[in-house]
């Protein structure tokens, strides 16, 4: 994906901005499971967003079809979920105040009781089971909505090649495992040498983890978001200066 909010608050900071796609949101490519879910919505009692990539998608779908009833509840993983519902006019968002993750929407109070409840998951093909395994552990009848898919792009890596051999790339950022495990494949066997040095920012313990294990030597956790992964990288620019 073009991160080009995260670019424009690098370049506010006073840094310089590098974008590289590692992933790209293709549309399924049946629709019809889909639109079968979306014609019973009224089934359903709690529709959660796995993603804004989710909201975007499956309220576009959504909503070529139909409106939302009015009965249902709606639920976001993450302030950025929450936040591209209420873009989109979805004004009651259950969401965790604190964490962007499957575990701080489960830690709800609104969710600990949900037996015999149905639940729609809007979500990309595969990704983590964990929320849905764990409502349907509390006795609801968990559905999955998947109404997008992850790709690699076909992005030239030259350039960035380049510029890492020439020691010209400080930091590297990554939003999400898929995105580590793709810039690895993309630049290659050669770029591994300098790209594996270099200080990696990953919102999420994780991405971390995985980046570890595919092995990045110098990983740093950030806040959440766009804004956590700037701040990170302020904080430790700061540092280096210092040291």
């Amino acid at each position: 994906q073009m991160n080009g909010k995260l670019a424009e608050l690098i370049r506010a900071a006073g840094g310089e901005a590098i974008l590289f796609p590692t992933l790209e949101i293709a549309g399924v490519a049946d629709s019809a499971p889909l639109y079968a879910i979306i014609d019973q919505l009224e089934g359903f009692d709690l529709a959660v967003f796995i993603s804004p990539n989710a909201v975007e998608k499956g309220l576009a779908l959504i909503r070529s079809r139909r409106e939302l009833p009015a009965a249902l509840k709606v639920a976001a993983v993450g302030q950025g979920s929450a936040n591209a519902l209420r873009q989109r006019g979805v004004a009651e968002v259950l969401v965790a105040a604190q964490g962007n993750d499957s575990e701080a929407l489960l830690a709800l109070p609104e969710l600990q009781k949900v037996g015999g409840r149905r639940i729609v998951i809007f979500r990309g093909e595969g990704g983590r089971e964990t929320l849905a395994e764990e409502l349907t552990r509390r006795g609801a009848a968990v559905t999955y909505a998947e109404c997008y898919r992850r790709r690699k792009p076909e992005s030239d890596p030259a350039p960035l090649q380049a510029l890492g051999e020439q020691g010209k790339i400080a930091a590297v950022t990554v939003t999400s495992a898929e995105s580590a495990r793709n810039l690895r494949d993309m630049l290659g066997e050669p770029a591994w040498g300098w790209l594996k040095r270099t200080p990696l920012f990953a919102l999420h313990p994780r991405i971390a983890a995985v980046a570890g294990e595919l092995g990045w030597e110098n990983i740093h956790v950030t806040g959440a978001g766009d804004e956590g992964l700037v701040d990170g990288l302020i904080e430790w620019r700061n540092r280096e200066k210092q040291e």
